[in-house]
């Protein structure tokens, strides 16, 4: 199974690593890329490991950052649709496909 990360979710994911970067360390912005990565090989792997969310959704969240990944099975495809901050406007990807 391949992951794909939508446009939205890239976005989000590269804003989260910049603020990480800023506010901490530049380790620390790569850290949390590394752990969206692991997350996604995860995934890979273990493609229901998400908790059902939402209807058509999944999401699963990281370890060590208060982000989820949510994302939709597709028949041969792992579809990100969001990093979503977990205390940040829940729902507001709920329209991407």
């Amino acid at each position: 199974m391949i992951a794909t990360v939508g446009p939205e979710a890239a976005r989000e994911l590269i804003d989260a690593a910049a603020f990480y970067t800023q506010e901490g360390e530049h380790e620390l912005g790569l850290t949390f890329i590394a752990e969206f990565e692991h997350a996604v090989a995860l995934l890979c792997t273990h493609p229901r490991i998400g908790a059902i969310w939402r209807a058509t959704t999944r999401r699963l969240p990281l370890r060590r950052f208060p982000y989820n990944i949510i994302y939709q099975l597709k028949p041969q495809e792992i579809r990100i649709i969001a990093i979503a901050h977990q205390h940040r406007k829940p729902g507001y990807w709920r329209g991407r496909q």
